[in-house]
């Protein structure tokens, strides 16, 4: 095991430094090494391409294409429209695990506020047939550059790793459906069925140049929730002649606080936030209906669907006593499941990116509640794994953490990341997983 891992040392230091010097510093092994050095131009004017022309959810259409062109050009076997405007590359080099690497490529329906010479000034339609601002809000540009910069450093040194290198571009993460669409139109059925799956997320709360890992559950189970309650309108003056939804609203929204605070097991985390309520027209007018939007978050499965029960429980209870005409509309719009980082496998690639980039640079990080549907992967049967890399300005960390203020974080208009070592890191960490789990053996 030992001699695999100093190959593998040498294999990493062969791709991503080329020199010497690069070795000799760990910590500084993939910003400043000379494989990575000569794409690094390039790899730069593609980000800030995308960044500039971010495509909304399921209309990918274009930035697919660019990521289409870029591995047919590296020698990748590719098909393009998997599961929407998804890509598949496949790069075969002999015998051995096929080690899968994703990439998301849909945008956010964010007008950009950072003021950078390359920001987005794109629109885009929505859903719904709006008209609205789209940006790069969540780095999956800064995901599709390093994927690609990974896919170079790889096809480019083929003589030191045996196996398949399957390249997957992901649309509609933002949506939750994307990975799901991409099962469903037979990821792993018409394309070999990963041994591995790895995958890479910039983060706006640790300093660029640093790696995370998270064995475990990593991510939340995610639900969007829509709850409609109806009530009898009238005039303002009269409410006896009505019944209030606008009450009941208010009612269900303390009410729903009780599902964590009193009938959740306080070891297994859960939120249940009321995000939006939109009810009435004018003072005087007591509405027919009152809309509620919530997200929902837990790990477990078996809280996840308590959760969901709980919701639509206390708001039938709320509008049965009040004496709402009809029991409330309970629909689950959106929903992705938790991500669950295979543990022996996440600490396997930590250990690896230890020694390519330096203990010290990679480090075990805490679940959040946010949510990403590449945990379908895992759940389909592959052993999956997601790290967040640095995206922070190193100093402008230091100094908000030194004064406890708050940095942009995913998804603000004002989410920018540290360019240069965020891209480096990211073909980094991206390049030295696949080397580990396709060295030679």
């Amino acid at each position: 095991m030992r001699s695999v891992r100093l190959r593998l040392l040498v294999a990493a230091t062969a791709v991503l430094a080329g020199s010497p010097a690069a070795a000799q510093s760990p910590a500084e092994t993939a910003p400043a090494v000379r494989g990575l050095d000569a794409i690094y131009p390039e790899l730069e004017a593609l980000y800030m391409d995308l960044h500039r022309n971010p495509e909304l959810s399921r209309k990918e259409e274009k930035t697919a294409a660019k990521m289409t062109s870029r591995l047919k050009a590296l020698g990748f076997e590719v098909t393009t429209g998997v599961g929407g405007h998804g890509v598949v590359g496949l790069l075969r080099n002999g015998q051995g695990p096929t080690v899968m690497l994703r990439a998301d490529m849909d945008g956010l329906p964010v007008e950009e506020k950072t003021g950078l010479p390359y920001a987005s000034k794109t629109m885009g339609v929505n859903a719904a047939g709006e008209t609205v601002r789209v940006m790069h809000a969540c780095g999956h540009d800064v995901h599709m550059t390093s994927w690609i910069g990974a896919a170079t450093l790889l096809a480019r040194a083929k003589d030191a790793w045996r196996g398949t290198l399957m390249m997957v571009g992901q649309p509609a993460e933002e949506g939750g459906a994307g990975a799901l669409g991409m099962l469903k139109d037979g990821l792993f059925t018409r394309f070999p069925k990963p041994d591995f799956a790895f995958a890479i997320h910039d983060s706006a709360s640790l300093s660029s140049g640093r790696v995370q890992f998270v064995p475990g559950f990593a991510l939340a189970n995610v639900d969007a929730v829509d709850v409609t309650i109806f009530g009898k309108g009238g005039h303002g003056a009269y409410p006896h002649t009505t019944v209030d939804p606008i009450v009941i609203a208010a009612r269900t929204v303390v009410a729903l606080q009780t599902i964590v605070g009193r009938e959740n097991n306080p070891l297994d985390p859960a939120v249940v936030t009321v995000g939006s309520i939109h009810g009435g027209t004018k003072h005087n007018i007591i509405p027919d209906e009152v809309k509620l939007q919530l997200t929902v978050r837990s790990y477990k499965d078996d809280v996840r669907k308590r959760l969901l029960a709980a919701i639509e429980r206390i708001a039938r209870a709320e509008a049965a006593a009040a004496g709402a005409p009809k029991p409330p509309a309970v629909t689950i719009t959106e929903g992705t499941p938790a991500t669950h980082n295979d543990p022996a496998l996440t600490r396997r690639l930590a250990a690896a990116l230890g020694r390519a980039l330096g203990a010290s640079n990679v480090q075990e990080g805490p679940p959040v509640m946010g949510g990403e549907d590449f945990s379908e992967y895992g759940r389909a049967g592959v052993p999956a794994t997601i790290f967040w890399v640095g995206a922070v300005e190193p100093k402008a960390f230091e100094a908000a953490q030194a004064a406890g203020t708050s940095l942009p974080s995913l998804h603000s208009p004002l989410f920018a990341p540290d360019r240069e070592r965020t891209l480096r890191t990211g073909v980094a960490t991206l390049t030295v997983a696949a080397l580990e789990l396709l060295a030679k053996r």
